[in-house]
């Protein structure tokens, strides 16, 4: 759990200096106060997670009907925002239920929480505008990748 460490260190270490939430610091803030979103995050958007990774995600978002919002995050542009509700909509009730508890919350505050981190953290885990071919990588990649991100930030 090394790596989670790393990265909850570089978001505690940074975090006070972030400017009203603005950045990926801001947005991982509340990932400090529970650690085990970072590790269900990274499960979402992880290859070998339940979702098939980041182009898994894309094809959920895609099948809702979201798929505009999914690519706004991954491209260059504007976030598109999403609601608790579309999120819940995306990922299926049962996923957002395993999600809160993991998260040691309910399933509407976690859908809210998940509303607010994603976006900005699909984009700047897509910064070349695309998603990449091979996706994310596995689990620990996207830790090491997220730890950059903040060591960045």
């Amino acid at each position: 759990m090394g790596l989670l460490d790393s990265v909850l260190g570089a978001v505690s270490g940074h975090n006070s200096a972030s400017s009203g939430g603005a950045g990926l610091v801001g947005l991982l803030g509340t990932l400090v106060q529970n650690p085990q979103m970072l590790q269900a995050i990274s499960g979402l958007l992880a290859n070998e997670g339940g979702q098939g990774g980041l182009g898994g995600l894309i094809g959920k978002f895609q099948q809702a009907g979201m798929g505009d919002v999914i690519n706004s995050w991954v491209g260059t542009g504007v976030n598109q925002p999403i609601s608790s509700d579309q999120l819940g909509q995306v990922l299926g009730q049962d996923t957002l239920s395993d999600l809160a508890s993991r998260f040691g919350m309910d399933r509407d505050a976690a859908a809210g929480q998940l509303s607010q981190i994603l976006p900005g953290l699909v984009d700047r885990l897509t910064p070349q505008g695309r998603a990449p071919q091979g996706g994310l990588g596995n689990a620990g990649d996207l830790m090491g990748m997220l730890s950059g991100l903040l060591r960045k930030s």
